[in-house]
This record gives structure tokens, sequence and C-alpha cells, in this order.
């Protein structure tokens, strides 16, 4: 038998000889390795003197097991995938199989994600606690915008958070384009935690703000709008596969990323975002800019989501479709700019509502460009400038006249 010490005195040929018989012997060694485990697992299962009645009938049921049944749901899983089998929606490739990556491109946002992380409680409320209970602290004006705004999205991000998890995740079939989608749902959860966090500290009535969304017209109408596109694919029994089903997933995919993530949620975070930059309700100010800095990456994977689906599948993109997703984004934008106005009936924190529509027929503009739609509100410019820079976050971004560094988990961010 060859040692490492006589292994240099081989020559070329010998050495050759010498490889190929220990490779023989490895691949034996886990041959009997393979039958010794097999041997030692049935033997577990093996019922004995001390097993209770319990025991000995979970271990015969086992017997009865059959490790083939549910395999037909992934078809494919009997063999390896190719990259080039993996697909959006539709995929008869293993969807447990995470690599090779087709899309790298969302792997690196959940990568990015979880660098991203953050939890409410990290944030100080104190000044805000002490703000909100000093009488003239705020006006009504603005006292109104905090109200507002967390009674819109307290409830928001839950409503993304069931569609993300009762539809979406279950009719994308791609492993790593899911694995971001666990990342999103989780993240949504941290911000419907951070608006109770923030209800919670400042002490308001509880009942009366998640409620707003089916109380206050404003509020009800976008939660309304959002969620008649969830109705027909949160079934359990809608699956994908024919043109209009999959029409109908697209749907839902324009509606919850271009309009309820991608619309819905900038007058309010661009009302609180003001307010810290004039150095009030500062906590809750730095929780919306946390959550916009994830609200800005969803939206960025769901364009991108929505684009994939429209190159592998051109034929759902007609004519059709593209009217219905422009009046899709329109009614979104409608919708927000009557949110503005009853959330600022007259001019506070430097804006007022006829800025705020035409920064959100700006922001249309832009939905419609991502996913390849002509803009509908030609001219329009951005009345809001400093916002610019928090409109697709990426790594350093200016806020309330500081810097974040780059991301890092919350608690750790550092700022100058």
């Amino acid at each position: 038998m060859l040692s490492w010490d006589e292994f240099d005195k081989e020559d070329g040929a010998d050495a050759a000889v010498a490889n190929k018989a220990t490779a023989q012997l490895a691949d034996m060694n886990i041959d009997k390795l393979d039958h010794a485990g097999g041997a030692a697992a049935l033997e577990a299962r093996a019922v004995v003197a001390s097993d209770s009645a319990a025991v000995a009938r979970a271990k015969a049921a086992l017997d009865q097991l059959d490790i083939a049944e549910g395999l037909a749901e992934l078809e494919g899983a009997s063999a390896r995938v190719a990259v080039d089998e993996k697909r959006m929606i539709n995929c008869r490739a293993d969807l447990n199989q995470l690599v090779p990556f087709k899309y790298d491109w969302a792997w690196q946002k959940y990568l990015d994600g979880c660098a991203n992380h953050w939890m409410p409680q990290e944030v100080n409320m104190n000044a805000d606690i002490a703000l909100w209970k000093t009488p003239d602290g705020l006006t009504d004006d603005e006292r109104r915008i905090v109200m507002r705004n967390l009674g819109f999205f307290s409830t928001a991000d839950s409503l993304v958070a069931n569609n993300l998890v009762l539809a979406v995740y279950r009719l994308i079939t791609n492993p790593e384009c899911r694995q971001y989608i666990l990342r999103q749902a989780f993240e949504e959860a941290i911000h419907t935690h951070a608006y109770q966090y923030c209800i919670e500290s400042l002490g308001m009535d509880e009942g009366a703000i998640f409620n707003m969304y089916h109380e206050i017209p404003s509020v009800a109408k976008k939660a309304a709008w959002g969620l008649k596109y969830t109705r027909s694919i949160s079934d359990p029994t809608f699956n994908t596969g024919t043109v209009e089903t999959d029409k109908e997933l697209l749907r839902n995919l324009i509606a919850y990323y271009c309009v309820l993530e991608g619309i819905f949620f900038y007058c309010g975070f661009t009302q609180i975002l003001s307010m810290g930059r004039r150095n009030k309700m500062t906590g809750v100010a730095e929780q919306f800019q946390y959550i916009l800095r994830d609200e800005s990456m969803h939206l960025n994977f769901g364009i991108d989501v929505i684009n994939q689906i429209k190159i592998e599948n051109p034929h759902l993109w007609d004519a059709s479709m593209k009217d219905e997703a422009t009046q899709m984004i329109l009614e979104g934008t409608q919708l927000e700019i009557e949110y503005a106005r009853d959330t600022m009936p007259r001019g506070v924190l430097g804006m007022n509502a006829a800025m705020m529509e035409d920064y959100l027929k700006f922001i249309a503009n832009r939905r419609l460009t991502q996913i390849g739609l002509k803009e509908e509100y030609p001219g329009t410019t951005n009345p809001f400038p400093w916002m610019s820079e928090i409109m697709d976050l990426k790594k350093e971004k200016n806020f309330f006249e500081t810097r974040v560094i780059e991301y890092q988990t919350g608690g750790a961010l550092s700022w100058d």
C-alpha cells in the first residue's frame, strides 16, 4: 500500500495507477458506508421493548411512508436542472434546486436585503413622544399627516405581505426569486411592526389608526383598489398556465409593485421625511427612512420580475395588456393625488397638494417607462429634488443632512 512518504519516488505511470487504485478504493469505501448507513437506519426503525405504544405506532406508520408520493408535483426533480430550464412562471424544473442561478440580480437583492436588516426598537422615540405630547409641539396639519400616514401604512404593508405569502410566492416558479420574496415578506412584517411601535410609543388610539383603511375614504379607496387584484390569485385553486391566468398574475404584480409600493407610498414618505428634515418627529422619520430603503429594493425587484415575465412570455404583453397596465398606473396615481389632497388640504412642511400632484405624476412617468410604456404626463418635473436621493436607494444616499455609509444591520448604521 502506498504511503505519502513514498509518493515522490513513483514515476508518472506508477503514480497514475496508484491514483486510480486509490479512487476505486474510495468508491468502495463510500459504497460500504452507504450500505452500513442504510442498515443502521433500518435497525433504528425496529420496535424495541423500551418503546412506548405511541413510539411503536410512529415507527409502524413510517413503514408505510411512500417517498415517491408528491414528486409528480416537482416535474424534473429526478434530474439535475440546467440554468436554461429555469423560468419566472410555469417552470417545470425543480423549485427546490436553488443553484445554479439564472437570475443573479434576484440573489443579489436577497443578499442586500439581509445586509440591510433592522428592527423598530433600535430607533429612539423619546423626542417624538415629548413633541407629540406637547400641545403646541405640532400644528394640526402636521398631526393630521402623521396620523393619516400611520393609518394607511399600518395596514398597507400587511396587504402586501398577505399577497406575497398567499399568492405570489406560490405562483413564481424560480427559486432564487422565491428566496427574495421570503425576505421581502419578513421585511413587510417588520414594517407593520414599525408602524405599531410608532403608534404605541405616541399613545395613539390604536383602534382608530388600524381601522382607517375602511373608515377614512382616501385610505379605504387605496386599500380596496389593491385588494381587487388579489382576489382571484389568492384562491388556492388558482394556477397559471393559460394566457388569461398568466395575465392575471401579471396584473397583480403591476398592481402591487408598480402602484401599491411604487406610487401609493410616495406621498406619505415625502411628508414624513420632510418632517424629519425639519427636525420634527425624527424617530418616526427614521423608521420611514429604513422602510423606504427596503421598499426601494422591493420596487426594483418587482420591476425586474415583471420585465422578465414579459421577456419569457412576449405573447402576454399585447396591446390590450399594455393599455390595461397604463390604466392601472394612472388609476393609482389619481388615488394618490386624492390622498394627498385629503392629508394636506392646505400648505404644510414646504409643500402643498398641487406640488405633490406634480411629484406623483413625475413618479407615474417613471413607473410607466420602467415597464416599457410611454409617459402619460410629458414635461412633468420633480418639485422635490431632495427626494430624488431616495427614489431608487442603493448604498449611499442623503437623509436629514447625514449620509448612510453602507448597507449594514440597522443597529450598526454609521452616520457622518
